[in-house]
């Protein structure tokens, strides 16, 4: 065992000790499997001394704003683009301590099989938040249906399309209603988790996928900036991380499709640090 987990371990069984058998800490989750995931870690974190309560959110803003004010210790539904692009706009004071589930998205089509049957004039939905945008915007510049302006990368917007040869129409939904709006449109980012969720359709029925594209999109475990060394909730993560009956529940989540989904923390060498 190396020197920095024995600290931290010693730094719980201290932690434990001042609060008493039941350390209580405040989650903020979304539907879905990330949620469901965080309840199972719940449920096991009772046995480590931590009282864990989830508090359920549906939409991607208040969350962050809870956890900056302090009436959440934790949350867990966001990648790290996401994050400081939230940062960044906002000014809150928020750390990651881990890494969770790494989603891919895909595009979904219930109207039409292929995107050659898309029509001309069609319309696609897309998230309306600035990063989440930009990532959709490539998987379509992916599927060749636009071009973006070179370089934007996941910071593109619709206003960075360049190229649009079908003259798709664009409606720009938050990113968990995306899975009930694709009935309405020709084509809808989506998000596999949501899709399974709301059992709106298939979610392993998307034109394409993102792939695994690196840790900047896996799901990360935040908190107050002031509270990013607490023992307490470090350990939280390492039992969500070693818990069998959480990767059990994210491969249901994913409608057992790893194709979806991929355990971020398994592969990253930081994961049990903090992630920046």
């Amino acid at each position: 065992m190396k020197a920095p987990l024995k600290l931290t371990l010693a730094l719980f069984a201290l932690a434990v000790l001042a609060f008493g058998a039941d350390a209580k800490i405040k989650i903020g989750v979304v539907p879905g499997v990330f949620g469901d995931s965080i309840a199972i870690a719940a449920k096991e974190a009772k046995a480590h001394g931590i009282d864990a309560q989830l508090v359920e959110f549906t939409d991607w803003t208040t969350i962050n704003i809870a956890t900056d004010r302090g009436d959440l210790d934790l949350n867990y539904y966001q990648h790290q683009a996401f994050l400081n692009n939230a940062i960044a706009k906002n000014g809150y004071k928020l750390a990651s301590i881990g890494y969770g589930v790494l989603p891919n998205i895909g595009l979904y089509s219930l109207k039409h099989k292929s995107f050659k049957e898309i029509p001309n004039g069609g319309v696609a939905a897309i998230a309306n938040d600035p990063i989440n945008q930009g990532r959709g915007l490539q998987l379509l510049e992916r599927a060749g249906l636009i071009k973006l302006k070179s370089g934007v990368g996941d910071k593109g917007t619709l206003s960075d399309i360049i190229d649009n040869p079908k003259k798709l129409r664009f409606v720009e939904v938050e990113g968990p209603q995306l899975a009930r709006a694709a009935q309405d449109v020709d084509l809808a980012q989506g998000y596999p988790h949501f899709i399974v969720a709301s059992k709106a359709f298939d979610a392993s029925s998307g034109l394409i996928y993102s792939g695994i594209e690196g840790e900047e999109y896996a799901v990360r475990f935040v908190v107050p900036e002031a509270k990013k060394n607490d023992p307490i909730l470090r350990k939280f993560v390492e039992i969500y991380q070693n818990s069998a009956a959480v990767k059990a529940a994210i491969h249901k989540g994913y409608a057992y499709d790893n194709r979806l989904y991929s355990l971020a923390w398994l592969n990253e060498p930081s994961a049990s640090g903090d992630c920046h």
